[in-house]
């Protein structure tokens, strides 16, 4: 019986980084390079393997993501039967959910990497190459989206989060935990995110940047000022707590909402944004009453990634609204 077709696209990151010679390390193995280090995948699929890039993971940006998605598309209009994704830990949650987002398939969507470099003892990029395999030919997989897998643990995209710099074990999903996990070799999905939202964009785009701001104590907001001078068509405030600034700041964020779309998170990393528990000015339920958007459970980081791309597919205002209250259930 002919093995699941699967396509592995790299984009580099620390699972494909050697020595330079010169100091520290950096991306240079292909996806062929990947593929061949770990013969077991050669009992599990038939592999074909590409590099789309060959970058940090912090390199990445909205435009590679894109490009990344078509060409994911392509590869399974082709028939392929799951495709793996390999890049450095620093954006993984970011790319997951742009892919989420953009690639309208039930086809497995698996994003993987390492956060030891091969030539490290104890480097995890082969156990975690092999298990994303497994979880991109399993029918379990299918219809859940993008899914990030890394130590056995397989999260959905919109949840997951880098929490450790250094850590093997630094990608969690706080609100949720894993989705899943890899046993013996077979994927096991134990809970299955309801829906999955899809942002269709036009074959051409423009760039359609969105600031990203992070309050703190003794924020003056100055900042804010240079929001719209600075060319921004959109804004992302990770507010304190449930979603609160300081009561001067409530002012410039309604004058700016006034221009542009402006998505009110939190700072905290996991739960959702408050809507009407406290009423002081510069509260949750204030900063919804000036036109701001909730960001529902989205971080900063995420909501950002949506902002941009709904404004790149011609969404209204109130279009993003409602795609942002799609996060809360609505």
């Amino acid at each position: 019986m002919a093995l699941p077709a699967v396509t592995v696209i790299s984009l580099g990151g620390t699972i494909s980084s050697t020595d330079t010679g010169s100091g520290g390390v950096a991306p240079s193995l292909s996806g062929e390079d990947l593929v061949e280090e770990v013969p077991e995948i050669a009992e599990v699929a038939e592999v074909s393997a590409t590099s789309l890039r060959q970058v940090p993971g912090s390199e990445l940006n909205l435009e590679d993501l894109i490009e990344l998605a078509g060409e994911i598309q392509a590869r399974i209009d082709a028939g392929t039967r799951g495709v793996v994704v390999t890049q450095g830990t620093d954006t993984i949650e970011g790319t997951s959910f742009v892919l989420d987002l953009l690639v309208h398939a039930d086809v497995p969507v698996v994003v993987t990497s390492a956060m030891r470099h091969p030539s490290l003892p104890g480097a995890e990029g082969p156990a975690n190459l092999l298990a994303s395999v497994q979880v991109a030919v399993s029918d379990a997989a299918r219809g859940v989206g993008t899914v990030v897998v890394l130590n056995d643990e397989i999260h959905a995209a919109r949840f997951v989060q880098k929490t450790h710099t250094q850590n093997p074990a630094t990608f969690r999903s706080p609100l949720t935990g894993p989705i899943g996990w890899v046993s013996e070799g077979t994927p096991r999905i134990a809970t299955r995110p309801v829906g999955r939202y899809h942002v269709p964009l036009p074959e051409e785009t423009q760039d359609r940047p969105i600031a990203l701001y992070t309050d703190g104590l003794g924020e003056d907001g100055r900042l804010l000022e240079a929001v719209g001078q600075l060319g921004y068509e959109g804004l992302v405030i990770e507010a304190l707590g449930g979603g609160h600034v300081l009561s001067y700041m409530a002012d410039p964020l309604e004058a700016l909402a006034g221009e542009m779309p402006v998505v009110l998170a939190s700072r905290t990393g996991s739960g959702e944004v408050l809507r009407n528990t406290y009423g002081f000015t510069g509260s949750e339920t204030d900063l919804l009453s000036r036109g701001l958007i909730s960001a529902g459970m989205l971080d900063g980081p995420k909501a950002r990634l949506l902002l941009s791309l709904l404004l790149r597919a011609g969404s209204s205002e109130e279009e993003a609204t409602e795609a942002f209250g799609y996060f809360l259930g609505g």
